[in-house]
């Protein structure tokens, strides 16, 4: 560079920062989702240092580890911002309502969603209610109910997912409502956030991108089979797992699932059922 150029210099680029940050209390407008077995303390705080909010999986951790792990969280960060997810059907949803009000924390995120009455109790604690809907009509709905913010998932979102596609849903709640909007389903760069900015999006949403981190925990094989699924082509939806959709890479197990008569796929589910009441 010429010492004598009288060339405006190129500004440092800044953060790209929006209404959602400060609601959240984050740096950037990234939330990382509630993926069950997967946002644990470990990784919920590795992506609260890193300046975004993340939630927490209380759908899937163990109901006399919960406490423990939202104060793991507070201790590795500092005590910044973060959330909790949870589903009104779970045997211990009251335990996690409690705890959100206990800490403070900052967001609670749902599915199945709670009545007005528990959402009011968490909204005059402060806490933001960010459910994750669908359809249009399910955020109306929402909102209706007393939610603050919500996050759109398109049927790009891994795992469970509707059927209308980002591009679509997305500027169809934007236009719909006057709640922050976080956009989810098919994201995983800045190309991404800039685009849902554009659609009229505060921030976005990422499971699969936050899943591939060393702080996820997931095990090495996993990861390699993610990464070495490159054609968008071969990623299937199928009903078998739990009746409903989900969309996900074809494997050994999905494989079995197909080939398997209907009673051997009853005596599956009723196997993990049983399961799944011991842990919960």
């Amino acid at each position: 560079m010429n010492p004598n150029s009288t060339a405006t210099p190129i500004p440092t680029p800044q953060a790209i920062r929006t209404p959602l940050c400060d609601l959240l209390g984050c740096h950037y407008p990234i939330v990382q989702t509630a993926m069950g077995w997967v946002a644990g303390s470990s990784l919920v705080a590795a992506t609260t240092n890193a300046g975004g909010f993340g939630f927490l999986a209380g759908a899937t951790i163990a109901a006399d580890r919960i406490e423990a792990e939202i104060l793991r969280v507070k201790e590795l960060t500092g005590g910044k911002p973060f959330g909790l997810n949870f589903h009104m059907f779970q045997p211990n949803a009251q335990q996690l309502l409690d705890l959100a009000v206990k800490h403070r924390l900052r967001a609670v995120s749902y599915g199945r969603g709670p009545d007005k009455k528990t959402i009011a109790r968490l909204r005059d604690a402060g806490i933001h209610c960010m459910p994750t809907v669908g359809a249009l009509k399910h955020a109306q709905k929402a909102i209706e109910m007393g939610a603050n913010i919500i996050t759109i998932q398109g049927g790009e979102g891994g795992g469970h997912t509707g059927s209308v596609p980002t591009t679509v849903l997305l500027p169809q709640v934007v236009d719909a409502v006057n709640v922050p909007v976080v956009a989810a389903g098919g994201f995983y760069d800045g190309r991404g956030l800039v685009a849902a900015l554009a659609y009229g999006a505060q921030g976005i949403a990422m499971g699969t991108r936050f899943l591939m981190t060393r702080d996820s925990g997931v095990p090495d094989a996993t990861l390699q089979r993610y990464l070495a699924t490159r054609d968008a082509e071969k990623i299937q939806i199928s009903y078998l797992v739990d009746g409903m959709p989900q969309r996900m890479i074809p494997n050994e197990y999905m494989a079995m699932l197909e080939k398997a008569s209907a009673f051997k796929r009853l005596r599956i589910a009723l196997s993990l059922a049983l399961q799944w009441k011991a842990q919960t």
